[in-house]
């Protein structure tokens, strides 16, 4: 491992020096970088899928309550994501530059600007916690959990931003090693915090022995708990590591200016808005999804949300590398090595696609045992399958689409590719959403789910291999 990330350090070091690297030494870079951002992705969605799974057990009004307010997380995480991102692309930018001293000062201004934003969602967050369900359309049967599980949530933001900011910047530093692990951790944490707060005490049997296991019997509100536990020890660490022990970012110790300037607040709206505004889009988007899908029903609602964590194994992968590509693109447009940055896009795009494209064979072909590890109920099940079977055919253009969002996000060039996003979800999803649901139900809206994505790859494809639009005409030193 310390092998793998010294090479990654070289190697990175020659794009800040103005070196050149061949074609091997851009693939290999890339995966370097790709690997372990893949494994935290997977990480991530996997507590979900843990989640999901030890409440499924619980029954489908459980796994509905849960169901119902993931999009309303969703929409959380990718605000929290998109202030993180404000800061980190500076970040990438200034260590892509070589100028260590002033990412360090970015660093300590974006800790404030993050924990009163965070602060301030965490109070909303908590406010709509109560009526959320009744916004949404759910069955009274599921409201108590569903408020319940959303306020656990929101009371934790700041920790979670505080990891997410920390995580960023590492990863745009170019540490994927560290946050990589750190998200593992949070995985193991979830479930064992999970299977003592989730059930109650019981016997269980261990290697043909009995064994008395305690616990809380918490149900929906126990997975919650368990889920904002783990991530707070790994915030916590993540923070720690950053400011305490990663060299170039290093700020205990040193004196610093800690209140945002009016600059660097500047350019973090630049970035992070559009980010922002984006996340709020499809996320609402994604709510009125849910907002469509719940009259259909609690096994509709619960195989929705199954195939959508499903999925998000698969696209995850996407994820990784599209966080490689924002670290390389970042980096080069910090050192000036616009032809350099655009060969790293290419690679990464066409790599996330071949990735994703084997992935979505292997949705289609164990969709049926992947949505049962998460319920028992047959018309679940059943229901579950179908639709992420025909999801798997767009997973090679969602990857081209989450790729290149992550090229271009690593420049700062964030107003388009979010108009983009936008459009795609709400003119092409939604509307195809509403056409198909009253005939085709829950598969209609995964139909336009399919369609939409494929829309979206498309266009994003495009603007890639339009380079005047992210290419500066600058004189490079080193255009290599």
């Amino acid at each position: 491992m310390n092998n793998k990330r010294g090479i990654t350090d070289r190697l990175l070091n020659r794009i800040r020096s103005g070196e050149q690297l061949s074609v091997r030494q851009r693939f290999q870079l890339t995966a370097l970088l790709s690997f372990p951002a893949i494994v935290a992705q997977i990480s991530a969605i996997a507590m979900q899928y843990i989640d999901a799974s030890m409440v499924g057990s619980l029954g489908a009004e459980a796994s509905a309550a849960i169901g119902l307010v993931s999009t309303s997380t969703w929409l959380f995480w990718g605000i929290l994501s998109a202030c993180a991102t404000g800061f980190s692309v500076q970040i990438a930018h200034l260590i892509g530059s070589s100028d260590f001293v002033k990412s360090r000062s970015i660093l300590r201004q974006a800790i404030v600007a993050c924990l009163v934003f965070s602060t301030l969602l965490a109070l909303i967050g908590m406010a709509i916690s109560g009526p959320l369900p009744s916004w949404l359309r759910a069955d009274k049967a599921i409201h108590a959990d569903a408020s319940v599980y959303f306020f656990i949530f929101s009371l934790f933001l700041p920790a979670l931003q505080m990891s997410f900011m920390a995580g960023s910047m590492l990863r745009c530093a170019g540490n994927m090693r560290v946050p990589s692990m750190l998200s593992v951790m949070m995985c193991v944490l979830d479930v064992i915090l999970n299977f003592f707060l989730i059930f109650p005490s019981r016997n269980i049997e261990l290697f043909g022995l009995d064994f008395f296991c305690p616990g809380a019997g918490m149900g929906v509100k126990g997975a919650a708990l368990a889920t904002v536990a783990a991530e707070t020890i790994v915030g916590i660490m993540m923070v720690y590591y950053l400011c305490a022990i990663y060299k170039p970012l290093k700020i205990i110790g040193e004196k610093g200016r800690f209140i945002p300037t009016a600059t660097t607040l500047r350019q973090a709206v630049n970035i992070g808005v559009p980010l922002g505004f984006e996340h709020v889009a499809i996320c609402g988007a994604q709510i009125l999804i849910t907002f469509i899908v719940a009259p259909l029903g609690v096994v509709a609602i619960a195989a929705n949300a199954f195939a959508v964590i499903a999925e998000s194994l698969c696209y995850m992968p996407g994820y990784g590398i599209g966080e490689a590509a924002t670290t390389l693109s970042g980096q080069c447009f910090g050192a000036g090595r616009m032809k350099l940055m655009r060969s790293f896009g290419h690679i990464t795009v066409a790599s996330g696609m071949t990735i994703m494209g084997l992935l979505g064979i292997a949705l289609y072909v164990f969709a049926p045992q992947i949505i049962g590890v998460m319920s028992p109920v047959d018309g679940i099940r059943e229901l579950g399958a179908e639709i992420l079977r025909i999801e798997a055919w767009a997973e090679p253009m969602f990857a081209a689409a989450i790729v290149c969002y992550g090229f271009f996000v690593g420049m700062g060039r964030t107003l388009l590719p979010s108009i983009m996003n936008l459009g795609s979800i709400w003119l092409v999803r939604c509307t195809l959403a509403a056409l198909l649901v009253g005939s085709l139900g829950l598969r209609g809206v995964w139909i336009a789910m399919c369609i939409e994505l494929c829309f979206r790859g498309t266009i994003f494809l495009i603007l890639l291999f339009m380079p005047r639009y992210y290419i500066k005409k600058t004189t490079e030193t080193n255009p290599q």
